[in-house]
C-alpha cells in the first residue's frame, strides 16, 4: 500500500490508522490482506492476540483462500489495476469493508462502485509504516467499501463522527 511514497524496492507494508476502526466502530472476523507480523502498537480491531479471538488474518494467497465472516480489506495498492481482482473477491464474498484510493477515473474504482452497497469518501489518510511512524500524506483521497448490511451501519456510524461524505451508488438498469 502507499505507491506515493514508494521508491525501488520500497516495502508495500502501511497500516491503518486507528481513528479509521474507532470510527466504523466494528470487529472483523478476518483481514484478508494482513501483514505477516502485526507490531504491538496496533490496537484490538485487528490484533490476533486480542481477547475476542476467533479472527483469522490472511497474509498471503489471499486471493485462492475462501474468506469467511465480516472482513476488512485494506489491500495492496500496486501497480496499474492491481486492486480489481482484491475488489472482485470482496464483493463476491459480500460481507465487509474495503479500503482504497478514491481514483474515481479508474475502471476498476466503477467496477466497484457498481457493486458497492454505499461508499465514504475520506480526506487523504496518513497511513502508518511497520514501525509506527506517520508516513507522508499520499496525493489522493482514500474510499472505503460497504458490501453488506453490518458494513452500511459501520459507514453510516464512521459518516456520523465526521470521519468522510457517503455516498450512495445509484444503480441503473440497462
Amino acid at each position: 500500500m502507499g505507491q506515493w511514497e514508494a521508491s525501488a524496492g520500497a516495502s508495500d507494508e502501511w497500516y491503518t490508522p486507528p481513528y479509521i476502526f474507532e470510527a466504523l466502530g466494528e470487529t472483523f472476523d478476518m483481514d484478508v490482506a494482513a501483514p505477516m507480523l502485526l507490531p504491538s502498537w496496533i490496537g484490538d480491531r485487528l490484533n490476533p492476540t486480542s481477547p475476542q479471538g476467533g479472527r483469522r488474518w490472511l497474509w498471503k494467497d489471499s486471493l485462492e483462500t475462501d474468506w469467511a465472516g465480516f472482513v476488512w480489506m485494506n489491500p495492496p495498492f500496486g501497480g496499474r489495476n492491481s486492486l480489481a481482482p482484491w475488489l472482485k473477491q470482496f464483493f463476491d464474498h459480500g460481507n465487509g469493508i474495503a479500503l482504497t484510493p478514491d481514483r474515481t477515473s479508474a475502471l476498476w474504482f466503477r467496477d466497484a462502485w457498481e457493486r458497492a452497497d454505499l461508499a465514504l469518501f475520506m480526506p487523504k489518510v496518513r497511513f502508518i509504516r511497520p514501525d509506527g511512524s506517520v508516513g507522508k500524506q499520499p496525493a489522493n483521497g482514500t474510499c472505503l467499501w460497504a458490501s453488506g448490511n453490518r458494513a452500511i451501519n459501520a459507514l453510516e456510524r464512521a459518516a456520523s463522527v465526521g470521519l468522510g461524505i457517503l455516498a450512495q451508488p445509484r444503480k441503473v438498469a440497462a
